[in-house]
């Protein structure tokens, strides 16, 4: 498996992991801070405000202010100021200011009960625990994945088109009639499997009924709406998926024995995609224009492909409902480098 798999992999399960970590010791840090600014003891006298000035006007926070006054504790006038605090001010009024009474001088606008710091210390180190968890549960899926599929077979795709019992084939989306999805045809474009829309969905899984024309088959299957969570702004982070079925799709092409890789150096802007099966080749996925038969006339040949609905697939297999779901998943998660 290509680097570019490897980077990917590990970066969408750990996405969890590098949300958790810094939120997690960064409460750890500020609960230990505010362990040092105790304000349960404080006591509360009534101070006068002195100036006013406007520190923050946006949509997000409204007005905040920063606030100067002054305060008398054991007939002892002392300065203040809180910054960046909301409410209505006005030089010479009233404004509430608490106190340490061991040190006067110190004042805050609020107190913390006790065990605030204590439990966002409690909480930073649940989150910290989490992404650990989840920094070695992705560890674990990884290995697992490559074990229990064997090695992926890099080499052997190198003259996989062109390798005995190896077929070409096309998947492409059709909308040309009453139940829009994609099929798979052959050169003399007779379609050989069908996956077509039979129910629509807004909210909830879709039903598909696949059909194989080979066999003769039939089987209605709920497929959801794709899901794509970021996690930040990085490329590898973004993990797309579906459900299959009431399954994540890519557990269940991984379930079948499906291991994918592709790599972007390959044959740029085209996406290449090597599908293994139990450590095997099993079919080579490239993205390609909107007429997949490219080769049979001059005016279907297109350099650049029109994008995730149509593919050219050359495989030595006979299963084509896996052909179809692992092409479909590719498809309609939108992924350049996938798991």
């Amino acid at each position: 498996m290509g680097i570019e798999n490897k980077m990917a992999r590990f970066s969408r399960n750990t996405g969890p992991a590098r949300f958790f970590i810094p939120v997690g010791i960064i409460l750890i840090v500020f609960g230990i801070i505010l362990l040092g600014f105790k304000t349960e003891n404080y006591a509360e006298t009534t101070g006068k405000v002195t100036f006013v000035t406007e520190s923050v006007s946006d949509e997000e926070n409204g007005k905040q202010y920063d606030v100067s006054f002054t305060y008398a504790v054991d007939g002892k006038e002392y300065d203040g100021v809180f910054s960046n605090v909301s409410g209505d001010y006005i030089i010479g009024g009233d404004i509430k200011v608490y106190y340490d009474p061991a040190a006067p001088e110190k004042t805050t606008n609020g107190k913390m009960p006790s065990f605030a710091a204590p439990v966002i210390i409690a909480i930073g180190l649940i989150a910290v625990a989490v992404g650990v968890y989840k920094t070695v549960k992705a560890f674990r899926k990884s290995k697992a994945l490559d074990e229990s599929a064997g090695a992926f077979p890099s080499e052997s795709f190198e003259n996989f088109k062109n390798a005995s019992g190896v077929k070409e084939i096309y998947f492409r989306f059709d909308g040309n009639s009453l139940k829009p999805g994609y099929i798979i045809e052959d050169a003399d474009r007779k379609v050989l499997f069908e996956g077509k829309m039979i129910k629509q969905a807004v909210v909830g899984a879709r039903t598909y009924e696949f059909r194989n024309n080979a066999t003769g088959s039939v089987a209605a299957h709920e497929v959801g709406h794709t899901v794509t969570q970021t996690y930040n702004d990085g490329f590898f982070t973004a993990k797309s998926y579906f459900k299959f079925d009431g399954e994540n799709v890519w557990d269940v092409i991984h379930n079948r024995g499906i291991r994918l890789s592709t790599n972007f150096h390959s044959n740029f802007p085209y996406v290449i995609y090597d599908a293994a099966k139990e450590g095997a080749p099993f079919a080579r996925i490239e993205s390609c224009g909107i007429y997949v038969h490219e080769d049979e006339a001059e005016q279907h040949k297109v350099n650049i492909p029109s994008g995730s609905r149509y593919y050219r697939i050359w495989t030595n297999s006979s299963d084509l409902e896996l052909i179809f779901l692992t092409t479909f998943a590719i498809s309609e998660t939108e992924q350049a480098v996938v798991e």
